[in-house]
């Protein structure tokens, strides 16, 4: 199910503003806007008005969805490289092992070793992400805060995998400063496993930040957003 296109949603002009924001989030941390990637969450959304958000200069889609994922694949601007951020069953790993440029979402030693498996036929190196629970939230996936370390050096023993970072979600319901405080925690730990210089492990992408936070993620030292509703507009619920 795609959305419909809705003439009011200039998604070119979207992604402008989103641009400046970003920018004027980073100079006030005392950044450089071009340390941070926009990446547009994709779920959900007709492949045409994706393409828009490539021709206005965003060369990052996120997808949350396998099927969904490959059945839009082919109809997406070649010039977009394509992350899968959602959470991944392992059987349905190696159907997109060789699709993605990257796998965000990664929660398990489990699943890791299921991404290895299926990328050794292609010899392949993959890069990934840790999912991080940040909150500690039973419906959401992810490693715990206190166990993502342990994960990254298991995940950095696996040859076909390159860790580059961590990735997380903070809670929907905490408040601004609640969510800053999620968001510098996720930062220091970034830091902590960084400063442990694990082979095969690199932690310079730290990917947080949605469309109702991404300024302060970016105050707070994200390097890649993940935008959806604040460059598509709303998605219908499923």
């Amino acid at each position: 199910m795609y959305m419909s296109a809705c003439p009011q949603i200039d998604v070119t002009e979207n992604v402008k503003r989103i641009e400046e924001r970003v920018a004027q989030a980073a100079l006030r941390a005392g950044r450089r806007p071009e340390e941070i990637r926009i990446m547009a969450v994709t779920k959900t959304v007709e492949p045409a008005r994706i393409n828009e958000a490539v021709a206005a200069g965003l060369r990052l889609l996120g997808e949350n969805r396998v099927q969904e994922m490959l059945s839009k694949l082919e109809d997406y601007d070649p010039r977009a490289e394509v992350h899968f951020i959602g959470h991944l069953q392992t059987n349905k790993v190696r159907k997109i092992v060789d699709r993605v440029g990257m796998i965000q979402s990664v929660d398990s030693l489990h699943l890791g070793r299921e991404i290895e498996r299926c990328l050794v036929p292609s010899g392949r190196t993959l890069e990934v992400l840790v999912e991080v629970n940040v909150g500690s939230e039973l419906s959401k996936s992810g490693v715990a805060p206190e166990r993502a370390a342990e994960l990254v050096a298991a995940l950095a023993e696996l040859p076909h995998l390159r860790v580059r970072g961590l990735m997380t979600i903070p809670p929907l319901e905490a408040t601004g400063e609640e969510t800053r405080g999620y968001f510098r925690r996720i930062r220091k730990l970034l830091v902590d496993i960084s400063n442990q210089n694990i082979d095969n492990v690199s932690m310079d992408i730290l990917s947080m930040g949605m469309s109702a936070d991404y300024e302060l993620a970016v105050e707070e030292g994200s390097t890649l957003v993940r935008i959806g509703s604040a460059l598509f507009g709303r998605r219908p619920r499923l």
